[in-house]
């Protein structure tokens, strides 16, 4: 009778050790799973703040202000624009027309 017992106490100490591993593991698992969940959403965040920006830097009135203010680029004239003449566009066969060797509008 002693000697069940003894084995009992040790099989009731050993389960007891198993199950404090099983919820300290179970409980480390948690804690990953709520940073991964956190992280995932300060990602999504992110993206959509990335996606926000992307779409405004990509208007055409952004992007003639930066060619104005950063590249100091300026709107073409008439009086500025140089007109070729005696080209002639190659018909649909794929033939090429000899360009001419005048231009006009050159200083």
């Amino acid at each position: 009778m002693n000697r069940l017992a003894f084995f009992l106490l040790v099989a009731l100490m050993l389960c007891a050790l198993s199950l404090v591993g099983a919820q300290h593991q179970a409980r480390t698992l948690f804690v990953a799973l709520e940073r991964a969940q956190s992280e995932e959403k300060q990602l999504d965040v992110d993206w959509s703040r990335l996606q926000y920006q992307q779409s405004a830097l990509s208007k055409s009135a952004r992007i003639a202000d930066a060619a104005r203010s950063q590249l100091q680029m300026s709107p073409v004239t008439p009086g500025r624009t140089q007109y070729l003449s005696g080209i002639v566009l190659a018909p649909a066969s794929g033939v090429a027309a000899a360009p001419a060797s005048s231009a006009e509008g050159r200083p």
